[in-house]
C-alpha cells in the first residue's frame, strides 16, 4: 500500500530554517516525480514544489522561490524539503505526494512560524 511519512516539522521564528522530510514506500519512488504541498488553515492546499524523477529539475511557487529546496534521495525513497528565511505565512502543514498525484496522502507534517 502506498505510504508517506512526513516529519520535521516543529515551531520555528520567523528567519528560521527546517529541514523536512517524507519516507515513501509501496510503489516504485524512483518512477515517479515528487512533490511537496501545503495547507494553512481555512486555505486549500497548494504546490509549493516538484522535482522531477533523477533529481535534476525543480520548480517552487513564486511565494518560496529562493528560501525553500526540494530534493530527493531514491536510494532512501526519501524526498526532502530544506526551508530558509522562514515567514509567518509559511505556517501549514506540509505534505508530500507523487506526481501524478495518488489517493494516499500522509499525515503530514505541521510547520509553526511565529515569534
Amino acid at each position: 500500500q502506498v505510504q508517506f511519512v512526513e516529519s520535521g516539522g516543529g515551531l520555528v521564528q520567523p528567519g528560521g530554517s527546517l529541514r523536512l522530510s517524507c519516507a515513501a514506500s509501496g510503489f516504485t519512488f524512483s518512477s515517479y516525480a515528487m512533490t511537496w504541498y501545503r495547507q494553512a488553515p481555512g486555505k486549500e492546499r497548494e504546490l509549493v514544489a516538484r522535482i522531477t524523477i533523477g533529481g535534476g529539475w525543480t520548480n517552487y511557487a513564486d511565494s518560496v522561490k529562493g528560501r525553500f529546496t526540494i530534493s530527493r534521495d531514491n536510494a532512501k525513497n526519501t524526498v526532502y524539503l530544506r526551508m530558509n528565511r522562514l515567514k509567518p505565512e509559511d505556517t501549514a502543514v506540509y505534505y508530500c505526494m507523487t506526481d501524478p498525484a495518488n489517493p494516499y496522502w500522509g499525515q503530514g507534517t505541521q510547520v509553526t512560524v511565529s515569534s
